[in-house]
């Protein structure tokens, strides 16, 4: 009996420490819990986000996954460009993967038949890949395109615009600063992050946010009244 009554004891005063440290984290720490709570609302599984970092650098180019497109494809780079945005219609990744941004694989893109820019350039890139034609992988910090000899530019897709570009024949990896439009920017990023996520996530997000700043209202009014007593006592 008196074993059992210590580990009640012990597991009281545990719960009571980490109740304090809770408490305090709200009051004084707010700012790290709302960056947390905000990551987990977006990325419930964090891992998504660690692979998708590293298919920015390696992506997945699979010349054999695209082998159910390339039936009818055009001769030339640009209409073979022109087809694949056809045939891949463009979705945002809350839509399709449920989270704000993720990098997919070549075989899930052609088997959801859809996707966003990241999804359409590793498509065509595996098409130029498998039909031996040269390309280079280009990357802004907004967009992901293909580049290819005699391709137009665009707002989006410019050589002022990449900060990454990668050659797969050579291997060569180039970086710069990029010349960044802000509004386009600010409005594809607002676009995608936010307008188009699940109402859900909206009210998740937001919620959790507003109570854990009531809530760090409310635990520093409590201490600050609790230092008051004990300085009038």
């Amino acid at each position: 009996m008196n074993g059992v009554a210590t580990l009640k004891d012990r597991l009281a005063h545990y719960l009571r420490r980490f109740s304090a440290h809770a408490k305090f984290a709200l009051a004084y720490r707010t700012a790290p819990l709302i960056a947390l709570w905000v990551f987990l609302v977006l990325y419930p599984n964090p891992f998504n986000l660690a692979v998708s970092v590293h298919r920015v650098f390696n992506p997945d180019i699979d010349p054999d996954a695209v082998e159910s497109l390339l039936a009818g494809l055009p001769q030339e780079a640009e209409d073979i460009h022109r087809e694949i945005l056809l045939r891949i219609p463009y979705r945002y990744d809350w839509e399709v993967h449920g989270m704000p941004w993720y990098f997919p694989r070549t075989a899930d893109v052609v088997a959801n038949g859809t996707g966003d820019c990241k999804a359409r350039a590793i498509v065509l890139a595996s098409v130029f890949d498998r039909l031996e034609m040269p390309y280079r992988l280009n990357s802004s910090f907004v967009h992901i395109w293909v580049e290819y000899e005699g391709k137009e530019e665009t707002a989006f897709e410019n050589a002022d615009a990449k900060f990454y570009e990668q050659d797969p024949e050579t291997g060569d990896r180039f970086f710069q600063w990029p010349r960044i439009e802000w509004k386009l920017w600010f409005d594809s990023t607002v676009e995608g992050l936010w307008t188009v996520m699940p109402l859900l996530r909206k009210i998740l997000l937001l919620g959790g946010v507003v109570l854990l700043v009531a809530l760090r209202i409310l635990l520093r009014r409590n201490t600050s009244e609790a230092i008051d007593n004990v300085m009038g006592s």
